[in-house]
């Protein structure tokens, strides 16, 4: 695919990203808009390799390996060097339903697994696929996809997040009438308000599903299954449901002073933030001239980050119980597996400029939160710590005078999530496995309780949108062969 010599010829060019002094002091997209011409040589680059991991979509030793939804990403390569953008379209919407999602939130797991990858730098693959979907959408050429036929069956699909909404795509181009409900305000999920603007603009997530109401789908809001709508009445007035509400039990601290006002999980704090921003109603817990701490290390930690710094904090520290990763793959990190390797994300990068250093602190963790006599936080204390190998497995213990205490107005929880909230699968009384997550059998989407499917982080655990795409793609493709052949 590409120009066979292409890789010889041409060095990855990334697009730039907008300076730092001025993206911190609003909201939008902080990525660059790209150069045609520049796209198609990156094309280019694609090797025709003779087994293309990139759109492999499997995972081995618990490590994503090429595109969980298989994009027929050499394909799009060619197209785009060639100049056929549409086609390049047609080809990526085989399997693909939003990339103008993924161009901007995923984290390539298809480069991480590019050939070219293992001896230099690998194609632009993400780049590629937001030229694409952007080209489509300004140039109006996307149009609704109305399906021709109806099957007389009705689907409802719990949660409009990445999952649900594959989902609810999929079964509606296959000729279901789809409901999808949704207790928040606004279609998305984590799309909607995890994921700052400035990462996804929501403009782009309302497009989507608004075209989505086009095609058929209709969309319940700020409906909680199990609380404002009885699950029991769901189960009488459609053919089947499917359950995509997320794994969203945020993982919280366990400190002495947790009890604290100040203290707020990641997710409460990015979706305040978010409101502000689309409501133009001031957020009750936000940063400004604060002295803020985030307590976890990965994505989620830096758009808490990026968000403080945008409010106007006064400074901000992430601490990350982890070591950092190294700067090249492991040894125990080949390719074609995604690389664990370290990266300074667009939240460090603003907090280095605006306060001249790198806000992460690792093999750090929390031994307490300390406040003041209304109950307020004043401080963190903190202990460093080393990874030791104890009965077969890896814990941190702390190091001997290495405590330190630091000011803390807001203290930030970024570390996970635990999974999904016990309602809806209460009140099914669906099975569950050692997780907590919604049990189902290897490859199936169909829960203990017919016909009632599940799918995204409800099934899998917290894991990627690229992956939650995927799920409520298959389960699709299983509740609809249910309805059509029982």
């Amino acid at each position: 695919m590409g120009k066979p010599t292409g890789f010889l010829e041409y060095e990855r060019l990334d697009t730039g990203h907008r300076l730092v002094a001025d993206r911190i002091k609003d909201y939008d997209e902080f990525i660059l808009p790209q150069n045609a011409d520049a796209l198609r040589l990156q094309g280019a680059r694609c090797m025709d390799c003779g087994v293309p991991y990139c759109h492999a979509g499997f995972v081995a030793e618990g490590l994503s390996i090429g595109c969980p939804l298989c994009n027929l990403i050499p394909e799009i390569n060619d197209l785009v060097y060639k100049g056929d953008t549409e086609e390049a379209y047609a080809r990526m919407s085989k399997y693909h339903p939003f990339p103008e999602f993924t161009s901007r939130v995923c984290p390539a797991l298809c480069e991480g697994s590019c050939t070219l990858g293992e001896h230099e730098l690998p194609v632009t693959i993400k780049e590629i696929e937001r030229f694409v979907i952007d080209e489509m959408s300004h140039s109006g050429k996307i149009k609704p996809r109305v399906p021709g036929i109806r099957t007389g069956k009705r689907v409802a699909v719990v949660g409009a997040g990445p999952s649900g909404l594959a989902c609810a795509d999929l079964l509606n181009q296959l000729g279901s009438k789809v409901t999808v409900f949704e207790r928040a305000d606004r279609p998305g999920g984590l799309l909607m308000y995890g994921i700052p603007n400035m990462k996804l603009n929501k403009n782009i997530v309302l497009d989507r599903t608004e075209r989505m109401e086009e095609e058929g789908i209709e969309f319940i809001l700020s409906a909680e299954i199990g609380k404002d709508y009885p699950v029991l009445a769901l189960m009488k007035e459609y053919d089947a449901i499917v359950l995509c509400a997320g794994a969203t039990v945020e993982r919280l601290i366990d400190v002495p002073g947790k009890e604290l006002d100040g203290i707020a999980t990641a997710i409460t704090f990015l979706t305040g933030a978010t409101k502000e921003l689309l409501d133009g109603r001031v957020s009750e817990i936000n940063a400004r001239g604060k002295n803020v701490v985030v307590i976890g290390g990965g994505d989620t930690g830096t758009d808490c980050v990026a968000t403080s710094v945008r409010q106007g904090a006064k400074s901000v520290t992430q601490l990350e119980i982890m070591p950092s990763p190294p700067k090249t793959r492991a040894p125990g990190n080949p390719w074609p597996l995604w690389p664990k390797v370290h990266k300074t994300d667009y939240g460090q990068q603003e907090a280095i400029e605006l306060f001249g250093s790198d806000p992460r602190e690792y093999l750090t963790t929390v031994k307490e939160i300390t406040g003041d006599e209304s109950g307020r936080v004043t401080g963190v204390k903190t202990v460093e710590v080393e990874w030791k190998h104890q009965n077969g497995r890896l814990i941190p213990a702390e190091r001997a005078g290495t405590e330190k205490t630091r000011a803390a107005d807001l203290v930030l929880t970024a570390m996970g999530f635990t999974g999904p909230e016990r309602t809806l699968i209460d009140q099914l009384e669906l099975k569950t496995d050692a997780r907590s997550n919604v049990r189902t059998e290897a490859d199936s989407h169909k829960s203990s309780l017919l016909p009632v499917f599940a799918a995204g982080d409800m099934r899998r655990g917290p894991s990627l949108v690229v992956w939650a795409i995927n799920e409520g793609r298959r389960a699709a493709r299983q509740c609809h062969e249910y309805l059509h052949t029982r």
